[in-house]
Parts: C-alpha cells; sequence; structure tokens
C-alpha cells in the first residue's frame, strides 16, 4: 500500500494526484452511465482540465479529494470526497464517483465510513451531508447505510439526461455533538 491515508477492509484512500490522469480516469468523468446521476459528464472532459482540477483541489482549503483504490491490486477505482467544508459551522458534502466495473461492489460505503469518521474524528466536523437523484436507489442505500438520514427533496434541482429531477439530500450529525 503506498501512500494510504486512511485504511479500510478491501480499500485505502489516499490524495488525489497528478499521477491519476490517466485516460480511464478522465473517461469516468465523460461515461453517461457512471455519471447518470451526478453533475459530470455534461462537459467533455480532457487532460488538461483534469490536471488542472487535481492541481486546484491540492491548494484548496474547503475541499479533500481522496482516490479510492482497490487492495487486491493496487487500482485507483473512484474518487470520494470532502467538499463545501464550512469550518465556521463545521459541516460539509460528501461525493462519490465510482468506475462502473467497481459500482455495487460495496467499494463505495467502505470509503464512505472512511471518510465520515475522518470528518468527524480529524476534521472534528459534526455534520456530513450528501444530495443524490430521485433515479439513483443505489446511492440511497448507501447514504443509510452510513446512518444519514433523508433530510428533504430538492425539486427538480438538477437537469439530467433531457429532464429535470428531484435530489433527495441526506445528512449525519456527529454523536454528542453540540
Amino acid at each position: 500500500m503506498e501512500q494510504a491515508f486512511l485504511e479500510g477492509e478491501t480499500i485505502y484512500l489516499r490524495g488525489l494526484r497528478q499521477s491519476d490522469v490517466q485516460p480511464g480516469y478522465m473517461q469516468w468523468f465523460n461515461d453517461p452511465v457512471t455519471c447518470q446521476y451526478n453533475s459530470h459528464a455534461l462537459f467533455p472532459n480532457n487532460e488538461q482540465r483534469m490536471t488542472e482540477y487535481v492541481d486546484r483541489v491540492q491548494r484548496s482549503t474547503d475541499t479533500v479529494v481522496f482516490a479510492i483504490i482497490e487492495k487486491t491490486g493496487n487500482g485507483h477505482i473512484g474518487n470520494i470526497s470532502l467538499q463545501q467544508i464550512d469550518w465556521v459551522s463545521r459541516n460539509a458534502e460528501i461525493a462519490w464517483i465510482i468506475s462502473r466495473e467497481h459500482s455495487g461492489k460495496g467499494f463505495g460505503t467502505e470509503a464512505g465510513k472512511l471518510v465520515i469518521a475522518y470528518a468527524f474524528e480529524r476534521l472534528n466536523l459534526i455534520r456530513v451531508h450528501c444530495g443524490t437523484s430521485e433515479h439513483n436507489i443505489a446511492m440511497q442505500k448507501v447514504a443509510e447505510k452510513l446512518g444519514m438520514k433523508k433530510e428533504g427533496v430538492r425539486q427538480k434541482a438538477m437537469y439530467k439526461m433531457g429532464a429535470y429531477v428531484d435530489l433527495i439530500e441526506y445528512g449525519i450529525v456527529r454523536e454528542g455533538a453540540i
């Protein structure tokens, strides 16, 4: 395991780096199946855009992006991030992207557990939240497995694949939070 920052049973997380900008990685953000329920794949991604993105998140003070690495084979299979970190209100949004070949195998849930623990224990955040398309049943199940509660619905908040869809909001508050 090279440069593991957080370690789980089948995966580990490390910081995203420029060497991750490979054709397969860039394709995740262009793939209509991988991105059917998120805000990616609206504009073409290329090496320059992805290199700029990695550079931006490495300098950011309100976003932490981890590469999800499968232990067997050391392959980069996805990203998970804490973004829009609000250091005053102590909350952040959690977001994932998992390669098509690795989705539905529990890696996102395992990564989510690691990142929520990191947010609460190391960053001293008190709340982590996410939003997902009304059609993304798999993500809704992941949120519930992570102990998140459904907090509400933002009506017609995302335009995707020719239609406006509702976003379902989930959140978890650290036990014993003020």
